[in-house]
């Protein structure tokens, strides 16, 4: 099977006059987990429910492992494992019962390599307490569970998860991100999500979209220093800066922001912020030693993700 295991290209769906999703592509690998990012109404879950076959785009193509989705829709669809939002099931139904029941309608006719898939289910997704249980009495946390498993019960090379930690308690989210992360060795997961912790814990790209445009598309560590300009440096010095010295350093910086505090005894912090100039560290450096200060520490502070996804969606 080939390294590409998604790939759209030029993606439109409009309802009526509103236009959902605008010429948008997107590929992913084997190995690869993509977080798609984006407000509320930005157009991720029409993407997904495109790329699963739930939904045809106006115009555009997608191939799912080589597989013409709108020429062989059944064999692309074999492909995938799909969690849409809300982690539907039928809630009546006991996990085993339901399980069984959607391996079979996914092709699993084999007795012997169903009971297999369910076994592995059971194990893997950690699903043995709640086996025989009805699903309705089931937490958020299980009932999430179930619904991973359903997408994976077939082994399928694709994961398709809409919202997979929404409504969950922070134990329950560290829970399913590290399912996530034990299963993405050998598959392609795309994770649509607006919670952008979530992309910095498990996502080894993220795209960002808005109004149905793709803005962004980069690995997280990487959005930072694309879209927004370093506007901050911390200095760390081993040496005890009086008030005096401090109003000398604050004149001769003539930078918009400097804050000069005790980060722990006999040492200190200079903080240089400014948004309009762009900061030299090299210069600053220099600048401080002429003060015979001890530099044991300078560094550019990161842009956090928050910060990033604010500054693409908003400049759209």
């Amino acid at each position: 099977m080939s390294l590409k295991l998604i790939n759209a290209k030029n993606l439109t769906k409009s309802f009526d006059d509103f236009i959902a999703v605008d010429n948008i592509d997107l590929d992913v690998n084997r190995g690869e987990v993509v977080g798609f990012l984006g407000p509320n109404g930005a157009g991720k879950s029409t993407t997904m429910k495109m790329l699963t076959g739930f939904l045809e785009p106006d115009s555009g193509s997608i191939e799912i492992c080589n597989v013409d989705l709108k020429k062989d829709p059944l064999q692309a669809k074999g492909f995938i494992g799909y969690l849409p939002e809300g982690a539907p099931t039928y809630s009546d139904m006991e996990v085993c019962d339901f399980l069984s029941f959607v391996g079979k309608m996914r092709g699993l006719d084999n007795k012997k390599l169903l009971s297999s898939r369910l076994s592995d289910m059971a194990d893997q997704i950690n699903l043995k307490e709640v086996w025989n249980r009805p699903i309705e009495t089931l937490s958020k946390g299980f009932k999430r569970r179930v619904g991973i498993a359903q997408a994976l019960i077939h082994d399928p090379d694709i994961l398709i998860l809409d919202e997979p930690t929404d409504g969950l308690d922070p134990n329950q989210k560290h829970e399913m991100r590290s399912l996530i992360k034990n299963i993405s060795q050998n598959k392609a997961i795309v994770i649509s999500t607006h919670i952008l912790e979530e992309v910095e814990a498990v996502c080894s790209r993220a795209i960002i979209i808005a109004d149905g445009k793709l803005l962004a598309n980069e690995k997280p560590e990487d959005l930072g220093n694309k879209f927004l300009q370093t506007d901050a440096v911390s200095i760390k010095v081993s040496d005890k800066i009086d008030k005096k010295l401090i109003n000398e350093i604050k004149s001769s910086l003539k930078y918009k922001i400097v804050n000069i505090k005790p980060n722990k005894k006999n040492h200190y912090e200079i903080l240089i912020e400014d948004k309009k100039e762009v900061l030299n560290l090299n210069k600053i450096m220099t600048e401080i030693k002429k003060y015979k200060l001890n530099i044991y520490e300078a560094s550019f502070l990161k842009n956090s993700l928050d910060d990033v996804f604010r500054k693409i969606t908003q400049q759209k």
